[in-house]
């Protein structure tokens, strides 16, 4: 397919697949005539793009332009429209045309309705972290394709520490494959504590500090997470879809459901092998705190909607939070 629109803010991944597709467009030799890459800033780039897509390659190979960070798919011209309804049917196979930019093209355009007639758009957006199933299987994914063989518990342990920081993820993995030199074994969870960095402080490790009543370590993780501009009303949703998740749980323990293939159906988590330790984490809080957490989460999200401030709203919120899951002594 002649023309592609990738588009997201996962910048490592998304700059991994354009070398990718570079790497598979271009030959070595030939590849500074049939290389073009027009910035944001050039005048009238999009019409010059096209362009130079209808240009024959020079030599061997084919030809690849790039159109960067494009407000087409939230915003295009109606000449700019009309030069791509005559352009994109009659590419020539010999060229490749490509268009980025971190944001979600608009799917009711004609310019979104046109392309995905002519051309193909890959979604490269990050992970929300709350989505943990979602970056287990990332994990999983990553792994394979690297022939990393990990333990459960050491795909926990990554989850845990990169979150949904893909570069960070392929930094580790890659760590981790030079230090194993075992490859019929799983690399263990002890192994990769040693060596995984911990890059940054996420709202799942907020959840668990706040399931194990420890106060300071999660005021301390809050104050992380605003240093690092993280919106609050995110932070929440990851609490308030994690607390959910173990509630889910609790009811189905307590209703005396065993099966973790039914257990993983109903909660819409897709590795069952998830479950045993999903248990452990709520093996010593009761089914009665997970009840009474979730309107303190909705408490907290209705006030940070409401304007009050984020810092001393959460502070508030989740020393509450904290008292609510400290063991009785």
């Amino acid at each position: 397919m002649p023309a592609y629109y990738f588009w997201g803010d996962d910048d490592f991944q998304l700059q991994a697949a354009v070398q990718d597709l570079r790497q598979k467009t271009l030959d070595a030799d030939w590849a500074s005539f049939n290389y073009d890459v027009i910035l944001p800033t050039v005048a009238n780039g999009p019409v010059q793009a096209l362009s130079q897509a209808m240009t024959p390659p020079f030599g061997c190979g084919q030809r690849l332009v790039w159109l960067q960070n494009t407000t087409l798919g939230q915003r295009c011209p109606e000449p700019v429209l009309a030069e791509l309804e005559r352009t994109l049917p009659a590419l020539p196979d010999a060229s490749v045309l490509l268009l980025t930019s971190a944001s979600k093209p608009d799917g009711r355009s004609k310019f979104y309705k046109l392309f995905k007639k002519y051309g193909e758009i890959r979604d490269f957006s990050s992970i929300p972290p709350w989505k943990t199933d979602l970056l287990y299987q990332q994990v999983e994914a990553v792994a394979k394709a690297k022939a990393v063989a990990l333990a459960p518990q050491t795909i926990e342990l990554l989850v845990d520490a990169v979150g949904n920081d893909t570069r960070q993820l392929h930094l580790e993995l890659e760590k981790l494959a030079l230090y194993w030199n075992d490859p019929q074994r799983p690399i263990p969870a002890e192994v990769a504590s040693a060596l995984v960095t911990v890059s940054t402080q996420t709202s799942l490790q907020l959840a668990a500090a706040i399931r194990q009543g420890e106060i300071s370590r999660a005021l301390g993780l809050v104050e992380d997470l605003l240093n690092r501009s993280e919106p609050a009303l995110r932070i929440v949703a990851t609490l308030v879809s994690q607390f959910r998740l173990w509630l889910w749980l609790k009811v189905m323990e307590a209703e005396g459901v065993r099966n973790e293939a039914e257990i993983a159906a109903a909660a819409e988590i897709a590795n069952p092998k998830r479950i045993y330790f999903l248990r452990q984490e709520i093996r010593t809080i009761t089914l009665e705190q997970l009840q009474r957490s979730l309107p303190l989460l909705l408490e907290l999200e209705s006030e940070l909607k409401l304007g009050r401030n984020e810092q001393a709203t959460l502070h508030t919120k989740v020393v509450e939070l904290c008292h609510l899951f400290r063991p009785v002594s």
